[in-house]
């Protein structure tokens, strides 16, 4: 089985290195190829991600998806918003790509970097600082000041530069994925979206 998954940059492609390692775990012989395609930016909207979704999907160059994963942040730098939350940033997707089963519409609230704060410990020693982390829930850090920030704000703190692509797999590498799954909702559906599809069990 072949999955394409789009995310937005060279952060989300390094953290898809420890996420197989993960599904490896969890689908012993069923585990997909997973395919990921990075835009250096923001996914593409409407009829541009239709088509982008039907091309990975009925491919004739090269071997067909059998099924099509998009990623974006909730929280995007753009005025107004492009999306409220992440039910709003699917609903939008799933409404662009149309009736497609094989398409499957995820978001990371409010952005990738959600995923990183149950490691919080982790990046206080990465960024040199102790500085404290959110109190709230991971995905509940919000557009006013995103999780993104929170991280960009510990390094700089502790006199350092928070380079997304080289930093997060410095965080995930020696961490249980399982903990940011039990912590965030919206991981553990998109997670849970690529067991179903290689029919492997659900996290509960």
């Amino acid at each position: 089985m072949k999955i394409i998954l789009i995310v937005e940059g060279k952060t989300e492609k390094a953290f898809v290195s420890h996420l197989r390692g993960y599904l490896q775990e969890k689908l012993p012989n069923k585990m997909a190829r997973l395919e990921t395609h990075p835009y250096h930016g923001l996914i593409p909207m409407g009829p541009e991600l239709q088509r982008i979704v039907r091309l990975y999907l009925h491919d004739t160059r090269h071997s067909p998806a059998d099924h099509v994963i998009a990623l974006t942040d909730v929280y995007t730098g753009t005025r107004p918003p492009r999306f409220q939350d992440a039910m709003d940033a699917k609903g939008k997707m799933r409404e662009w790509v149309g009736d497609e089963p094989r398409f499957h519409p995820h978001a990371a609230q409010h952005d990738f970097e959600a995923w990183l704060i149950p490691y919080w410990r982790t990046i206080q020693q990465l960024a040199d600082h102790k500085m404290t982390g959110p109190a709230c829930p991971p995905e509940q850090v919000n557009h006013d000041q995103p999780p993104a920030h929170r991280i960009e704000k510990i390094f700089q703190a502790g006199g350092r530069a928070y380079v997304k692509p080289r930093d997060a797999g410095r965080i995930l590498r020696d961490n249980d994925l399982s903990v940011a799954i039990a912590q965030c909702p919206e991981l553990k559906a998109f997670v849970n979206t690529i067991l179903f599809v290689c029919g492997g069990a659900l996290i509960p």
